[in-house]
Formats: structure tokens, C-alpha cells, sequence
């Protein structure tokens, strides 16, 4: 069905076509005060039509930006095909983004209306809403605590509806005309811009064409059998690539339903509410799953326990090949079949994964322990590297053909090649057609003959899958000589549930030292079952059995790098546990939970330095950012530990 329907090249031409083939079939559900609501792909046509009318009235006109802000929500996702419609371009922006962070965006893309989801973003925009010279309006989704706001310039999500509605009454030629210029598009406009996270400095308006995502989101629904028998539960950022790509643009090419949760809250238990067959998550989001089954069988009984250890060790010899279709022996298929009954099948049901057919996970490394445990249990778990500037998919792992420590070959009809220095580069049929008002940005990132630059270091194995290392500007060297890949020691650390966060130093320096995140839940769950009292996450972060534990977690880690003979010189000598968790609000993180490393090198270059100049305790003091935007400052005494040091693998298997 997909491949017969090439000549489409925009998302709304996909919009008549589904109402046409899948009228009846839901396209969208939102869980809303507790109860699911659903729109059919008719009722979502009618939805969009009437918003795209509403907004011509206004003054909407082609080529103009249109921001679209807030959580995953219907009326949102029907403002991107509103405006594609009419020839102007949506911007999603980061719902949590502080408002320098937003503002710098609007600025920069010169929107014109921006759409939000409630009282928080109108306040927000409002509050530099005078700095944007090119704003004509906002309109917002709930109404819930705006009924005493000056209407000038704000206009209700439905009013604008009841618009379109009204024109549609008086004149319904207005329907004809208005589909017949969709089919009139050529799919050569900008169809979205994108603003990437901005983990190296400014964030950058990523420009998509039409026919690009068009072309990029079929090839890679063919690539994995998507339909309109698929669902997924879109509650990734509005404004990350990953979602508009994977929940927008997939869901109108192959059809399938795409489900809002509730709240972010909420996530958990509609995911098994849904139940989707197709799903991603990025590694922090697995980590968290296996964190909260950790704690799980922690608390649990000791025959639980038991059962649970006894067949996680069956699941990890047998579980992999028999998902690929592998031969196994009739005993181990037996084993794995109890275990299915007994352990997988129910943990599947809890985490809202039974009914899963292909799942990814992008955005960081994954750890390789932690992708073997999830595809153990029989779920289809792949990984994929991409960019904002692909439009997502440079590889993709096939079925069948997945290794842990690789993210696969190229996608669909996706041409990589590594430059001599290592860097990854690319060319593809989702690739950007430049930077928003940053031309001498674009020329920096393509090469003379049309391929995209990534940044990133990596090679091909033996088998064609490519294997990335690590950021290119960021592997460097010890002193030694030894190569330092400060991404892979952070993921290698992460595995372990009570470590959230790692950033890794030891460039130019004589060994390597690590800042840790304690995770919260994890930690403090096994603070309770030890009776150790805390009043903050300063105070459990500082002491001293938690010191240990992650001592033990450096400890190991560092075996595993001894273990790999491109890592075993840069182990970790040296350690601290941070006073306060890396967060975006902060500039530590970006909006997509990356570490910006050089911000954190900056701003805790006391610390870095206490790492090398033999200090086992150092006083800092820093500015934090408090949920409702207050400014604050947090002290503390940051204890700095040593760490064990093991000999090579080969060095010890020759002694």
C-alpha cells in the first residue's frame, strides 16, 4: 500500500489520501480527565480543514512561521498540517524551554502566530511577546486560567475553528479549493524547521523539505512494515526530530494511529493502556525501566528473587536467538517458554511493552548489557543513528541482523562514507536544505560534494554496521597516548541503575576522572530499605555508603575497560559524586538531555581541577534554577575519591 502511493510529497496530501482509505479507522486518541477520546482519519480531516481556515481569515499566509508549543496534544499535531496546508512552515519549540531559550527561537524565525497548549506558554510568550517584531497572535488550546486576559492579540484554539467553520457555512466551495491547493503543492516548500538541541552552542533552524520527509518517512515505514494496523504512544518532545519523525511523519505515510498520554505522569500507565506495537525510547528511558524493575525485585520476596535470577540467565543464553529465529536446543526453548509464562510475559505487560513489534532507541549509546536484557525478553528492540539534519535516519538495524554494539547499516536508500580523519558523514533523501538565516552555518556542515558533515567519529565492522565512538571534537588523548572517548566511558557507567549521569574528563591529562549523577529513585529506594536518612539530594549524594556503592560501580567499569584494548588506558583514577543533578533549566543539559559538556567544564572547573591536583575534598558553590524560574545558590563540600586501576586484559592473560 505504501510503495503504490510514491508520487505523494507532502504530509497533507497523505491527510486526503487516509481520510479517503482509512476513513473510518482512528488517527488520533488523547486520554483526557481519564477517558480516551478518538478521532477517525475523517474526523481529524474536518479537525485540520477548519483550524487551516480559520488561520487563512487570520491572515496566515505561504511562507510564514508558525511556532507550535507545548506537550504531545491532537489539537497541536493538527496545527503542523494546518499550516503545511496553506504553505506556511511550522516551528516546534521546547514546551519546557525557559523563556531566554524560547525567545531566542521565535526571534530567530520570525513567527508570525504561535500556537500553544495552555496558560504557562501563554505567560511565557507574553513575557517577551514586545521583542518579536513579525507576531501577530497567539492562539492556545486550554482555556483553563486565561478567561480574565486582555484578548488583544489572543485568540482560543476552537474560536479560530469556529472561524473556519463559519467560512466553510457561507461558502462551502471554500473545501474544494482548499484541497485541490493542497494537491496543487509540489512538496519543493519547507514542510518543517527545526531547531537542534544546541549541545555546541546556539541552537540551529534545521530547514526540512516536503517531498525530503515525505520521501525519508516512507522509505523507512516500508523498512519496517508499517501500517495502519500499527499505534504508537507519542510522548517524545514535540519539538525533537525523533518525534516529528517517527509519530508525524511515519503516521501519515503509513497510517497508523498515533496516541497522546495524559501527562507526562501518566506515560506509564497509558503506554499499558495502549499497549503500541510500534515504540522508541532513548537509552535514559530503558535505563529507567530496568531501574524500576531492579528496585522491584529488590523489594520483592526471596522465591521471587530466585525465579526472577533464574530466568533472567535463561533469558540471556537462549532468549536473542530465539527472536532471531536462531537455532536453539529443545531444552532451552522449553526453559525460555516457562520463563515466558512465568517472568517475561507479565514483565512485558507491566512495562506496557507485550504487544511491541519494533521498538528503537537513538539519541545516546546503549549500553550493551541493557539492549541485550530488553531483546532477551523477546521485544524487537533495534537501534538507529541520526540527525536533525537527516530528517532522523542515517542507519537502521534490520531484522535479524542486530548487534548491541553496533547501529546498523545505512538506511534505505542513505549513502555514509568516513572521511579520513573518522568523521561520519552523509547524504540522504530526508537531508536539510540548510540552516534557517545561517548560511555560512550550512556551508560549515556540508562538504563540497553534497555530503553532510556529523561531527561524530565512527567506522564500519566486518559485517558493514557502523559503530560510532563519540563526538569527533571530543576523543582526544591522555598523556600516554592512550585514546580517550569520554562518551563511551559515560555510557559504560551508566549501565548501572544508581548512576543517572556520568561526564568524563582526561584530554591532554595524565588519567581520567568522572563527575557522577546519583539516580534518585534508585538510590534513594535502597537508602529506605537500609534505613539511611536524607532530607535532600545534596545530603544522600554526599554520603558516605554511597560513596561506596559507586566506588564499587567505578570499580567494575573499570574491569570492563581493561577488558577493551582501545580503553584499558583511560580508566577512571578519580571520581566525585556532584552536589546537584545535571539539569536543562541550567544549561547543563540540553532540551533533550544531553550533556553540554563544555558548559559543565566551565562551570565546574573547580571541581575538574580538584580531580588532578590530589584534593580529597573541595567547597563550590553553585547557582541553580528552581522549578518556578527562581534563581538560588546551593554550597557544598565535594568529596573526591580514587579509584581501582586494572591491568590490561591481555596484560593479565600473559601473567
Amino acid at each position: 500500500m505504501i510503495a503504490a502511493i510514491s508520487d505523494l510529497d507532502t504530509f497533507p496530501k497523505y491527510l486526503l489520501l487516509n481520510a479517503d482509505r482509512f476513513g473510518a479507522l482512528p488517527a488520533m486518541r488523547h486520554k483526557d480527565y481519564g477517558i480516551w477520546q478518538s478521532w477517525t482519519w475523517s474526523q481529524q480531516l474536518a479537525e485540520i480543514r477548519a483550524l487551516a481556515l480559520g488561520l487563512q481569515a487570520m491572515g496566515v499566509q505561504r511562507g510564514d512561521k508558525i511556532a507550535i508549543v507545548g506537550a504531545n496534544r491532537p489539537r497541536l499535531y493538527w496545527s503542523f498540517t494546518a499550516a503545511q496546508s496553506l504553505g506556511a512552515v511550522p516551528v516546534p519549540v521546547y514546551g519546557d524551554a525557559v523563556a531566554e531559550e524560547m525567545s531566542y527561537v521565535l526571534e530567530h524565525a520570525e513567527v508570525r502566530f504561535i500556537i500553544v497548549q495552555d496558560q504557562e506558554q501563554v505567560d511565557k510568550v507574553q513575557s517577551f511577546a514586545g521583542q518579536l517584531a513579525s507576531l501577530s497572535g497567539i492562539i492556545y488550546d486550554e482555556q483553563r486560567g486565561l478567561g480574565d486576559y486582555a484578548p488583544e492579540g489572543l485568540f482560543s484554539f476552537a474560536s479560530v475553528q469556529e472561524r473556519g467553520n463559519a467560512r466553510l457555512a457561507a461558502e462551502p466551495s471554500l473545501a474544494d479549493e482548499w484541497a485541490d491547493n493542497i494537491r496543487k503543492a509540489d512538496g519543493d516548500e519547507i514542510s518543517v524547521m527545526l531547531y537542534t538541541s544546541g549541545t555546541t552552542g546556539r541552537s540551529k533552524g534545521v530547514m526540512i523539505k516536503a517531498l525530503n520527509a515525505v520521501s525519508a518517512a516512507r522509505d523507512t515505514a516500508i523498512f519496517d512494515r508499517l501500517s495502519e494496523k500499527d499505534s504508537v504512544l507519542a510522548y517524545l518532545p514535540l519539538a525533537w526530530v525523533g518525534d516529528h519523525y517517527l509519530n508525524y511523519a511515519q503516521g501519515y505515510v503509513a497510517g497508523f494511529c498515533m496516541n497522546c498520554p495524559e501527562s507526562a505522569e501518566t506515560v506509564p500507565q497509558d503506554l499499558r493502556e495502549i499497549g503500541p506495537t510500534f515504540y522508541f525510547a532513548p537509552p535514559r528511558i530503558f535505563e529507567g525501566l530496568l531501574t524500576s524493575v531492579t528496585i522491584r525485585m529488590e523489594d520483592a520476596g526471596w522465591l521471587k528473587r530466585k525465579m526472577f535470577g533464574h530466568f533472567r540467565n535463561v533469558a540471556a543464553k537462549y532468549g536473542e536467538a530465539i527472536l532471531e529465529g536462531r537455532p536453539v536446543p529443545l531444552t532451552g526453548r522449553l526453559s525460555y517458554a516457562l520463563g515466558e509464562f512465568l517472568v517475561y510475559g507479565p514483565l512485558k505487560n507491566v512495562l506496557g511493552l507485550s504487544n511491541i513489534r519494533v521498538a528503537y532507541t537513538a539519541g545516546e549509546a546503549i549500553g550493551q548489557d541493557l539492549f541485550s536484557f530488553f531483546r532477551s525478553l523477546g521485544i524487537n528492540l533495534k537501534q538507529l543513528y541520526g540527525q536533525t539534519e537527516a530528517f532522523l535516519y542515517v542507519t537502521a538495524q534490520q531484522d535479524g541482523a542486530v548487534k548491541a554494539d553496533t547501529v546498523g547499516p545505512a538506511a534505505p536508500n542513505v549513502d555514509i562514507r568516513i572521511a579520513d580523519d573518522g568523521e561520519v558523514q552523509f547524504r540522504s533523501p530526508g537531508m536539510f536544505s540548510g540552516y534557517f538565516r545561517q548560511e555560512d552555518k550550512t556551508e560549515e556542515a556540508m562538504t563540497e560534494d553534497g555530503y553532510v558533515k556529523t561531527g561524530d567519529a565512527g567506522f564500519f565492522d566486518a559485517d558493514g554496521q557502523l559503530k560510532i565512538i563519540d563526538r569527533a571534537k571530543d576523543v582526544g588523548k591522555l598523556v600516554s597516548g592512550a585514546m580517550f572517548a569520554p562518551k563511551y566511558i559515560e555510557n559504560t557507567l551508566k549501565f548501572f541503575p544508581n548512576i543517572k549521569e556520568a561526564v568524563a574528563f582526561g584530554d591532554g591529562r595524565d588519567h581520567v576522572g568522572a563527575f557522577l549523577n546519583i539516580d534518585l529513585n534508585a538510590v534513594g529506594n535502597w537508602a529506605e530499605r537500609n534505613n539511611i536518612a536524607y532530607a535532600s539530594y545534596q545530603e544522600l549524594a554526599g554520603h558516605p555508603l554511597v560513596y561506596e556503592m559507586l566506588a564499587r560501580h567505578v570499580d567494575d567499569t573499570n574491569k570492563r575497560l581493561a577488558g577493551e584494548p582501545m580503553m584499558a588506558g583511560a580508566q577512571i583514577r578519580r571520581f566525585l559524586i556532584l552536589h546537584k543533578e545535571l539539569d536543562a533549566d541550567d544549561g547543563e543539559l540540553t532540551r533533550t538531555l544531553k550533556v553540554r559538556r563544555s558548559f559543565v567544564a566551565e562551570r565546574y572547573g573547580v571541581l575538574i581541577e580538584a580531580l588532578y591536583d590530589g584534593s580529597t575534598e573541595k567547597f563550590v558553590e553553585t547557582e541553580m534554577t528552581f522549578e518556578d524560574g527562581r534563581k538560588g545558590r546551593i554550597k557544598a563540600n565535594v568529596r573526591i575519591m580514587d579509584a581501582n586501576v586494572h591491568a590490561p586484559k591481555k596484560v593479565r592473560e600473559a601473567a
